[in-house]
């Protein structure tokens, strides 16, 4: 039997995650087929047949999928997981919110967040915050997976052929209904996918003292981060919260300014490349997985970034 991997889009283009969900699903079974639910997202169909390892897009097209509704995505994915042995997504906002709904109806046991394949069977996932890992093996029939994508890489969207066929839609669930959405607007590169990111936590003490973080992530191109601790305390919206319960980024570089290091930060970042700590408190548990340290106070030690940074760009113009 062949996989199913379930398409994140927002009709006009593929999100990046699901490039990555590609690349560990077509290591499960190399015959892989993508559904795409939406409206008028021929475009987004054309670059999902362009993947290479993509075998075959399933793309429902109709009016009511214009907004996504987990509660309206899920029956259209119950109606084609029949001739499918595992049905994937992005361990995302997305994937967590969609993914177990699926596989309650499939009354199957979902694997999670998973961050590397053995098998088409076995995988390898986190757990205590990161703190050890699981290797599980799924015995079910039909498998529901949720993968981590800054685990894999992204699969190019390029040099491929695949059909394209048109799927069914299911009947409209009734009791809920979209209103509205609200984003975030924002020049800065996304905070999942972003190379660079600067974070702070609850030693940044306000919401007006993260316009320093801001303004060395301006400099540096970075996405900006937080702790749940900052987070939590209005400094900054949720949106940016990285960690156990916010969100899990790989950047080539991460700074840390302010932070503590709660293990539930910890497993959001830690498997950063390189991870830069800023912070007063010598013994703070960030200074245990930085490969640089800076024991200094952050008021002191930002402007003085932000100033070098200026300097740097003065010298390259």
């Amino acid at each position: 039997m062949s996989a199913l991997l379930i398409a994140e889009h927002n009709n006009k283009e593929v999100r990046p995650f699901t490039l990555n969900a590609i690349t560990a699903a077509s290591q499960i079974d190399q015959d892989l087929h993508v559904l795409l639910i939406g409206s008028k997202a021929d475009e987004v169909a054309k670059t999902l047949a362009n993947v290479p390892n993509v075998k075959k897009v399933i793309h429902v097209d109709n009016e009511i999928y214009e907004n996504y509704l987990a509660e309206n995505f899920t029956p259209v994915i119950v109606k084609h997981a029949e001739n499918y042995s595992h049905i994937i997504c992005s361990a995302n906002t997305f994937g967590k919110n969609l993914m177990p709904r699926v596989a309650a109806l499939l009354n199957t046991s979902q694997v999670s967040d998973i961050i590397k394949v053995i098998s088409p069977d076995t995988y390898l996932r986190p757990i205590y915050a990161g703190n050890a890992f699981a290797t599980v093996k799924s015995t079910d029939q039909k498998k529901c997976i949720t993968i981590r994508p800054t685990s894999f890489d992204p699969a190019a969207t390029s040099g491929g052929s695949a059909e394209i066929v048109k799927g069914e839609a299911a009947e409209a669930f009734q009791q809920i209904k979209f209103i509205k959405r609200e984003e975030v607007k924002s020049d800065r590169p996304e905070l999942g996918t972003a190379r660079v990111v600067i974070s702070g936590g609850r030693g940044m003490q306000n919401s007006d003292n993260f316009k320093l973080i801001t303004a060395i992530a301006d400099k540096l191109n970075a996405a900006v981060g937080a702790s749940r601790a900052a987070v939590d305390a209005g400094y900054i919206t949720n949106d940016h919260q990285v960690g156990q319960t916010g969100k899990v980024v790989v950047p080539d570089l991460y700074i840390a300014v302010g932070i503590s290091g709660a293990i539930q930060h910890l497993a959001g970042m830690k498997e950063s490349k390189i991870i830069v700590a800023i912070n007063k408190d010598g013994e703070a548990p960030i200074f245990s997985v930085a490969d640089y340290g800076l024991e200094a106070d952050l008021f002191e030690a930002l402007p003085q970034f932000l100033e070098e940074l200026n300097k740097l760009n003065t010298i390259q113009k």
